[in-house]
């Protein structure tokens, strides 16, 4: 008696790539990480005041360049004339573009 054994190998990689294939542009969607949905960093949560941040970068004390502020710097990552952007050292959270923290690292030219 043979048993014959049923090829679920392909079916399998058939239905795997059709569930894929619908689902892609959610996935888009959803993995995007648009600053939209960011929040903004308070001056009272830990890390901020860890690093001494400021959303106003003249009332920061410890600010030495005037010319220094979130919009100027390396980990700022939003779009110029912008209010406020991400930031990767607040892990994406909204920084005022106009802020200060003693993480502020030129943005090379």
């Amino acid at each position: 008696m043979t048993t014959h054994t049923p090829d679920n190998s392909r079916r399998r990689f058939i239905k795997l790539t059709a569930i894929g294939l619908a689902t892609a542009p959610f996935a888009n969607a959803l993995l995007s990480g648009t600053a939209g949905a960011a929040e903004m960093v308070s001056e009272t949560d830990p890390q901020a005041t860890a690093l001494g941040y400021k959303a106003d970068a003249t009332k920061a004390e410890k600010r030495t360049d005037a010319t220094a502020m979130c919009s100027s710097c390396n980990f700022y990552s939003g779009k110029a004339g912008e209010a406020s952007g991400p930031c990767a050292i607040f892990q994406g959270k909204l920084v005022s573009a106009n802020g200060w923290c003693t993480a502020w690292a030129k943005k090379p030219a």
